[in-house]
């Protein structure tokens, strides 16, 4: 459970809120991942896979410039 914005959540879980919100965020700018059109498991998880490759390599290559 993440905690509410402001607020701790007794338990120390949920205190990098903003880690899962720009997440979130960052897979929504994939249009194919913001409805999910596709009807098999697999074709929708390799595009998962793919957006979050495609952020990670973002940030690496912004971090070693």
């Amino acid at each position: 459970m993440i905690a509410r914005r402001g607020t701790d959540h007794g338990s120390g879980l949920g205190t990098k809120r903003w880690v899962v919100e720009q997440t979130i965020a960052l897979l929504h700018w994939f249009g194919r991942l913001r409805i999910r059109w596709e009807i098999r498991d697999d074709i929708h998880e390799a595009f998962l896979k793919l957006a979050c490759s495609l952020i990670c390599g973002r940030r690496l290559r912004v971090a070693f410039r």
